[in-house]
């Protein structure tokens, strides 16, 4: 039996990751994970009569990279895995989700994971480069890109006052309210801020 690619394995640790910090389960990703033909992270939905279909896509250079990844694919997998995990779990309470929801989670998420591997104190440094110094790929104006930008504004106040609360399992409580939320109570999260 041979190893999986270094991706996929980075895939599912993310995966791994984000579901203990939740407390949720979902089938493994990397069953799910196709090559984006020259193309960025894309999440693919189709609901059918009963049931939901998924394809994570990601960009051959995450897929096939030789263990050292930029920072840049990095969040494109944890994108791709946090949008899998969040439909996943949003269906297996049949509860819907939106785009914006699905957006601004998966900003939280590669916040919380870049921070970790980052260390602690580089929390300052994470929020600069993930929500300051930011180059979207979807023109101002158009529908997807002021929702990219919205996720990113709005992500950036919810990980700041989170950064505020007094301990670790406040915080982890903060986090795990804000996963199991839908779009209206995510909002409210964040502008109690």
């Amino acid at each position: 039996m041979s190893a999986a690619p270094p991706s996929l394995c980075l895939a599912r640790k993310v995966q791994v990751d984000l579901e203990r910090l939740y407390a949720v389960e979902a089938p493994p990703v990397e069953s799910f994970v196709r090559v984006a033909n020259g193309e960025r992270e894309t999440v693919l939905v189709r609901k059918t009569r009963g049931s939901l279909e998924l394809r994570v896509n990601l960009p051959e250079q995450a897929l096939s990279h030789d263990g050292s990844i930029s920072l840049d694919l990095y969040c494109q997998i944890v994108e791709g895995v946090s949008h899998f995990l969040t439909l996943v779990e949003r269906a297996r309470r049949d509860l819907p989700t939106t785009q914006l929801e699905l957006e601004l989670q998966a900003e939280v998420d590669k916040f919380v994971l870049v921070k970790r591997a980052a260390g602690a104190t580089a929390d300052a440094a994470v929020k600069e480069r993930l929500f300051s110094n930011v180059r979207f790929l979807h023109k101002a104006g158009s529908v997807r890109g002021e929702r990219y930008r919205l996720a990113n504004q709005l992500a950036a106040r919810f990980v700041t006052q989170l950064s505020t609360r007094p301990s670790a399992p406040a915080r982890l409580q903060d986090l795990r309210r804000f996963f199991g939320a839908g779009q209206r109570e995510k909002l409210e999260m964040v502008m109690a801020a």
